[in-house]
């Protein structure tokens, strides 16, 4: 069974279209056979596939009970960073060079690969037996990303990230020092117009918004926090150097050479907040930054003579 609180910005959205986006899986046509099965509920009533949402509404969807699913991903016993773990969700603190989720070129040596080994209890996310991921970090940035060991957690974590309550912290190095000492960008993104690997500011892109503050300048170098209202692919890199201070080592966004030899790029998730998706508890988590971070800092200080 799953249960979300219909936020603002989903109000007036028909029930089968919102089922749709917030249980993974879930088609608008399979939402509305749920609909017409009596699975569905708003508020403890059943409602049509019309019906209007307003925002408060809770809305319960019963999932019929199916087999676990043995996955088709492969379990490895890859080093894993584990900083909370209960029987609903899995907090880690992600490496830079490890990609999130096994996709094509990437089927193996992934956080995914490395759950399935180190995680015993994964309940399995739509009668599939595997971690789900609530939110993606790059290959090249650390940190800290929760993910749901079954389809209840999933679906509540996935509605605090869509309703902007789960808090996402991240710490960046940049090329320049923002005259503004902090700020917000407002920029729609989207794929770029003539390299489709790369994202980019596009007028008629989804809405994406990063709020930003400058920690330190360090010449012509910086240290600046960033906190996501929205989680667009790669929304940090993309609308730093749109301001025109790109991160430091970001060979897509940034310059394509740099004086510092960087096997990644200075992006790290430093810090999560979340409410529980069962027990209902405000969470908060805090990650160090990776040595290669504060080596980077210590260069920096010592080329400019800060303390």
């Amino acid at each position: 069974m799953a249960s979300t609180l219909v936020s603002p910005a989903d109000a007036a959205k028909r029930l089968d279209v919102y089922v749709s986006e917030v249980v993974p899986g879930v088609t608008r046509s399979a939402a509305q056979r749920l609909i017409a099965s009596g699975l569905v509920t708003v508020d403890g009533r059943s409602e049509s596939n019309s019906y209007r949402l307003r925002a408060g509404q809770h809305v319960t969807v019963s999932l019929p009970a199916t087999e676990v699913r043995a996955t088709a991903i492969v379990a490895e016993a890859l080093p894993l960073v584990i900083v909370y773990e209960d029987s609903d969700i899995v907090v880690v603190d992600k490496p830079a060079g490890i990609v999130v989720h096994p996709a094509a070129g990437h089927r193996q040596g992934t956080l995914v690969n490395a759950l399935l080994h180190h995680v015993q209890d994964l309940a399995g996310i739509n009668g599939e037996e595997r971690p789900g991921i609530v939110h993606r970090l790059d290959k090249n940035t650390s940190g800290l990303l929760v993910v749901a060991k079954h389809t209840v957690s999933l679906v509540r974590l996935q509605h605090q990230l869509s309703s902007r309550q789960m808090g996402r912290e991240y710490v960046a190095i940049v090329h320049g020092c923002p005259k503004q000492t902090s700020g917000t960008v407002n920029a729609p993104i989207g794929r770029h117009s003539a390299r489709r690997k790369e994202m980019a500011v596009v007028p008629h892109g989804r809405a994406a918004i990063t709020h930003y503050q400058v920690k330190e300048c360090l010449g012509a170098y910086a240290v600046v926090t960033c906190k996501l209202e929205t989680g667009r692919t790669h929304q940090i890199r993309v609308h730093l150097a749109y301001l025109g201070y790109p991160i430091v080592g970001d060979e897509v966004y940034g310059p394509r050479k740099t004086p510092w030899e960087l096997t990644r790029h200075m992006l790290h998730a430093a810090r999560l907040r979340l409410i529980h998706p069962i027990t209902g508890e405000s969470m908060d988590f805090a990650s160090e930054l990776p040595p290669e971070f504060k080596a980077m800092q210590v260069k920096l200080k010592n080329i400019t003579g800060h303390k």
